[in-house]
């Protein structure tokens, strides 16, 4: 029988996920699924045919650890999705750079290494903004990421010189238009268009997850909105199982916050037929591999 396995982690509790949805359709493609923790090193990955990384949602706090998992998977005989160097490529949001140099749009940054009060006060004039995103390059689920004001960094300087002393980070305009617009999310399998969300924070914040409030709802994407996903998938030479493209809508155009290529959410509860698509979307990737 074809096994696969839905890579996860320890503890699920604080988290939203709905990756069990997919299971009953891969069964009804004859698979055996298995979701298993990452961290558990007894397990023999030569034992699987396919490891999916689906809900590792820990790994920002232990990247080495992380990514010493990826190579022993890569290097056992399971075929690991997506694959290895897309994934490493993906872990540190420094690639957004890479693509801004082809020609994407994302939201303007300054990226730094270390914590220097005097530069991030500089980001308020350069950004002709009243608010900046601090965050660091690797990072989930808003993980250490502060929206600040011009007093608020200058409060908080000590505690974000420690937390972001050792860290690659990111500093970035707050785009108000999540607050009233929100924050889009286009979902491709083995290349297709699935389904698109938008998510907006709840009142008085800015973080549009389910696990601090956010609303989250099924859209049709725009002609516009679907254009410009493809033209940054378009970027990635590879031929990837799940893709998600958050984006956001600033001063007329679409902006790339993130191109989620490791562990996304990608909500099969909110569509009716995703979680068929996506076993689908698996079962043609794999026979073509």
């Amino acid at each position: 029988m074809k096994s696969c396995v839905f890579l996860s982690m320890t503890d699920m509790s604080d988290y939203e996920c709905y990756d069990h949805l997919v299971i009953p359709h891969l069964e009804q493609l004859g698979w055996q699924v298995e979701t298993l923790d990452w961290h558990d090193e007894s397990i023999d990955w030569n034992n699987f045919d396919y490891v999916i990384v689906r809900s590792t949602w820990d790994y920002q706090e232990h990247q080495q650890e992380f990514v010493e998992v990826l190579n022993t998977i890569n290097n056992s005989n399971a075929t690991l999705l997506n694959p290895l160097d897309v994934m490493t490529w993906n872990i540190s949001k420094t690639y957004l750079k890479e693509l801004e140099q082809q020609g994407v749009d994302i939201i303007p940054t300054i990226w730094c290494d270390k914590f220097d009060l005097a530069k991030a006060e500089q980001a308020f004039n350069q950004f002709d903004c009243q608010e900046i995103i601090i965050k660091p390059c690797i990072s989930a689920g808003s993980f250490h990421t502060y929206r600040l004001t011009l007093s608020d960094l200058k409060e908080q300087a000590d505690k974000l010189a420690q937390v972001f002393n050792n860290i690659d980070f990111m500093v970035q305009p707050f785009i108000k238009n999540i607050l009233s617009a929100g924050e889009f999310s286009l979902f491709y399998f083995n290349g297709a268009l699935s389904h698109s969300i938008v998510k907006q924070p709840k009142q008085g914040d800015f973080r549009v997850q389910e696990e601090f409030g956010g609303e989250i709802s099924l859209i049709d994407a725009s002609e516009e909105l679907q254009n410009v996903a493809q033209q940054v998938l378009a970027k990635i030479d590879e031929d990837l199982l799940y893709v998600r493209a958050d984006m956001v809508q600033h001063e007329g155009k679409y902006l790339l916050i993130e191109l989620e290529l490791i562990e996304p959410s990608l909500y099969f509860n909110l569509d009716e037929g995703s979680a068929k698509r996506f076993a689908l979307a698996f079962d043609d990737f794999a026979s073509q591999q």
